[in-house]
């Protein structure tokens, strides 16, 4: 099949995730054996706005694989929701002869990723680049692996201080709308529970341990939550909570953006590098509007529309391993 694909561009858009460095990396150098030019698109959608478009070398992704955050670097940009500033983004591709993209992102850069292409019919293959893990269509996305490892040994330490000193800690872990940080972490770190915005039931649950002073057993208590729990974050349900907290000695921990940082886990390093090469070969095959996801460990394609539109849901028998560890 003959390529109609002479020059990619690819962009970071939405929160960093370690783990998209080692998918530039990829992108590149995948780009450049297949001889075809690679353009980096500085600060995602805000780059292809205002033109911070540059071409990339094999040497300009060297020693980039462990690094942390991501060398394009990312930007929220008003500008590419409008009209006026969707058609400057065209004409810059234009002007910079590329002729597809790759786009590294969440569910909001699927989502002006699609739209870009149904408006000037640009070719764009998408790479599932967030924490969250939140994305249909893929067992795992950029980031998660290292941001999971990163929440265990965190909590791993405060478990430390709160078996010292006989305390309750309510960690706050990130995840507006989506539970699977909080829940994995919660297991593996041996959380006594986990408060997580999939599952309603799970804070009248835990108020009846505490009614039946279930916990009291333990030296340390550790309840993951997430920050998009519906009660809403850690300290406010504290607060819901206050009245059946006065036995307790009570601290509250936000992990915040520590999690987002570090540099990759291997697997992180792994999958964007496995991931990048196939959105690449995808372009050359004249795919587009398709997401390169990994399930059983194989590369998947899934449409972007696809993507974007149906919800990943939690496994509910892993709520259920957490009061099963707690017996």
């Amino acid at each position: 099949m003959e390529t109609k694909i002479k020059s990619i561009g690819v962009l970071t858009s939405g929160g960093d995730a370690p783990g998209m460095n080692a998918a530039i990396r990829a992108v590149v150098r995948t780009a450049l054996y297949y001889d075809l030019k690679v353009f980096g698109i500085k600060q995602g959608y805000h780059g292809m706005v205002f033109n911070k478009i540059h071409p990339l070398r094999s040497q300009d992704v060297a020693a980039t694989i462990q690094r942390g955050g991501t060398i394009l670097r990312t930007a929220r940009c008003k500008e590419f929701m409008t009209d006026e500033g969707i058609k400057m983004a065209y004409e810059n591709l234009k002007k910079n002869e590329i002729d597809a993209l790759v786009v590294i992102g969440g569910d909001g850069s699927f989502r002006g990723a699609t739209e870009f292409q149904k408006k000037f019919g640009v070719p764009i293959v998408g790479l599932p680049g967030t924490i969250d893990n939140d994305i249909y269509g893929t067992d795992v996305t950029i980031g998660y692996d290292t941001a999971l490892n990163t929440v265990v040994e965190a909590v791993d330490k405060i478990r430390d201080t709160a078996s010292s000193h006989d305390r309750m800690f309510f960690v706050e872990v990130m995840g507006r709308h989506a539970g699977f940080l909080a829940l994995r972490s919660a297991i593996a770190c041996g959380a006594e529970a986990v408060l997580i915005p999939e599952v309603d039931s799970e804070i009248d649950k835990f108020i009846n341990y505490l009614e039946n002073g279930y916990r009291r057993k333990k030296s340390s208590n550790i309840i993951l939550v997430a920050e998009g729990e519906k009660a809403g974050g850690a300290f406010q349900v504290v607060e819901k909570l206050k009245p059946y907290l006065q036995d307790y000695d009570v601290r509250v921990s936000i992990l915040g953006h520590l999690q987002r940082g570090g540099s990759p886990s291997a697997y992180d390093r792994y999958i964007a590098t496995k991931m990048g090469v196939a959105a690449v070969k995808a372009l050359i095959e004249n795919k587009s509007g398709i997401m390169i996801g990994i399930v059983n460990e194989k590369i998947v394609e899934v449409p972007l529309e696809k993507a974007i539109k149906l919800n990943k849901t939690i496994d509910i028998d892993d709520v259920h391993i957490i009061d099963i560890m707690n017996v």
